[in-house]
């Protein structure tokens, strides 16, 4: 893979992530076609971009992460969030908690009901399977023989057991495929891993295609905007090493930067509300309301619970010894604490009356932290979270200014709907009766966050507003539909300009039931579909 910048390319693609990478691999298997790949941050040379705990170490990497912050939040006392995503290559799939969830089967029925036509869960379930390579084989539902590896844990820790057991006390069913017939009920997840190291997109898809001369990698460049002419997106400006440079897309761009990037990107490049356009002094180049409206975030509280026995991984680590034989089982076996997801063990549960599916998503972790993953408890932890899986609120992606290098302004509006307040009440609720099941009898001292002080709702929600925060899932800024007013349309067109395409999270019309990586993974997939019958269709004309 050169790091040289061409000069052009038939296709350029913006940001080496979970969608981005799929993209370029899938467009550079036609050896007639020349892809370029940019992506801003480094090469993913660093051993903890490997190692699956090491997202403890990477997510607010002062290099390895953008470190995004939230402008203060109103519904969360004027709160700031740290949203860190993955500045890399790989993207946020190579800092994140390794989780492979693809949400609910409605989810996708849902967005081809508002008009998506051809993303419906039938439509895009080969995109899956045609992505997964399945430790537990072939069915209807999962591949093999797919870049992106999907397996079991291989870490079994007894609190996890623990928390399974005590769902199935309160009444949740077994169940040991999240991604299989039904998401509801209780079991363990399976990671995007295979031999106990993380499958990132690089890993899956542009270390194959590395050799492919047709295909170019750029790192360190940092797109500044799209290369205008007229209503055409030709190409795309970017910053490296201190110097502007431009490349050509004689075919198409396609923005895979992210759902905080790629309606930065449409910003800066005069494609969005006429309105803040001007008011940040960007030249209007096409009038498109919806660019950087419909943010959605999964919302997220924790409960803290001394525990006791030998399940926390708290006092592990805070040993010496400990630490050093995770580090000898994980050289040896690739198995241990090393190889810990964010989430072992989980629960899709239903807590609000009208909820025909599971409305609240737990990931459940041997270990308690005090603020980030760097500082565990100094007792002996573990933690259950409650995330909210389809939130009301709605937020947006804004300019602060014209400068590429300036952030973007991100309001979350997270806890602005009732319902989502209501939501996240029940799902702490619902993770106090787990904590204080059977199951949990010989494992459980005392609940230490948030304590016995949040007796009652209001409390409950005071300390939801004090310390919720993001499950790293943002999405739907660059929102798919098939009515005018949204920003592309269902193959993936941004509506008025040629030649443009956005392929990552940024599109979803409503955020999935569930984890993001794979369903981003699964739209590069079906992106890059597109992208070939395009052509296809350009040829028989």
């Amino acid at each position: 893979m050169s790091e040289a910048v061409p000069q052009s390319a038939d296709y350029v693609v913006v940001g080496a992530g979970s969608a981005g990478c799929a993209v370029a691999a899938r467009l550079s298997e036609d050896p007639a076609v020349r892809v370029v790949l940019l992506e801003a941050g480094a090469r993913d040379r660093s051993p903890w971009l490997h190692v699956p705990i090491g997202y403890a170490k990477t997510m607010y990497h002062p290099t390895l992460s953008w470190n995004l912050m939230t402008e203060p939040e109103p519904e969360l006392e004027g709160r700031r969030i740290a949203w860190p995503r993955g500045r890399t290559l790989g993207g946020s799939s190579a800092i994140n908690g390794l989780l492979y969830v693809r949400g609910q089967k409605e989810d996708y029925d849902h967005w081809r009901q508002l008009g998506c036509t051809g993303w419906s869960f039938e439509d895009v379930l080969p995109y899956f399977r045609r992505s997964e390579d399945q430790e537990r084989g072939a069915s209807a539902l999962h591949g093999t023989g797919g870049p992106l590896a999907v397996s079991d844990l291989r870490d079994r820790n007894p609190l996890a057991l623990a928390f399974i057991e005590a769902a199935a006390e309160l009444g949740f069913p077994r169940n040991p495929d999240f991604n299989g017939e039904q998401q509801e009920g209780a079991g363990f997840y399976q990671v995007t891993a295979r031999g106990g190291w993380r499958c990132s997109s690089a890993t899956a898809y542009l270390k194959p295609a590395r050799q492919r001369p047709n295909l170019t990698v750029v790192t360190d460049a940092h797109a500044a905007g799209l290369l205008m002419e007229g209503r055409r997106a030709a190409g795309v400006r970017l910053t490296r090493g201190g110097a502007p440079v431009t490349i050509r897309a004689e075919r198409e761009v396609i923005l895979s930067a992210g759902a905080i990037a790629s309606p930065h990107l449409l910003l800066l490049s005069g494609i969005g509300p006429a309105e803040h356009l001007q008011a940040v002094g960007v030249p209007v180049v096409h009038d498109l309301p919806a660019v950087g409206r419909n943010l959605q975030d999964h919302f997220q509280a924790r409960l803290a619970i001394r525990v006791k026995g030998p399940g926390s991984l708290n006092t592990r680590v805070a040993s010496l010894w400990g630490k050093a034989l995770m580090g000898a089982e994980f050289a040896l076996r690739r198995s241990g604490p090393l190889t810990v997801s964010a989430g072992t063990a989980g629960l899709f549960a239903r807590v609000l009356p009208g909820s025909a599916s599971p409305d609240v998503q737990y990931h459940f972790l041997p270990f308690s932290t005090a603020k980030t993953m760097l500082e565990l408890h100094d007792f002996p932890g573990m933690t259950i979270s409650a995330c909210q899986l389809r939130p009301e609120s709605r937020g947006s992606v804004t300019l602060a200014g014209p400068d590429p290098m300036q952030k973007a302004l991100i309001h979350a509006n997270y806890l602005s709907a009732e319902t989502d307040r209501r939501c996240m009440v029940e799902g702490i609720k619902l993770a106090r009766r787990l904590a204080a099941t059977r199951a949990f009898a010989p494992f459980v001292e005392e609940e230490v966050v948030p304590g016995a002080a949040a007796a009652d709702d209001a409390a409950i929600l005071d300390f939801i507003r004090r310390t919720g925060t993001t499950i790293y899932h943002p999405s739907g800024t660059c929102r798919m539909g098939g009515d005018p007013a949204s920003v592309v349309d269902p193959e993936l067109r941004v509506r008025g300009i040629e030649g443009l395409r956005v392929a990552d999270a940024a599109v979803m019309p409503t955020v999935v039931s569930g984890n993001t990586n794979a369903p981003s993974i699964m739209i590069g997939e079906k992106c890059a579909d597109l992208v070939k019958a395009a052509a296809r269709q350009r040829l028989a004309a």
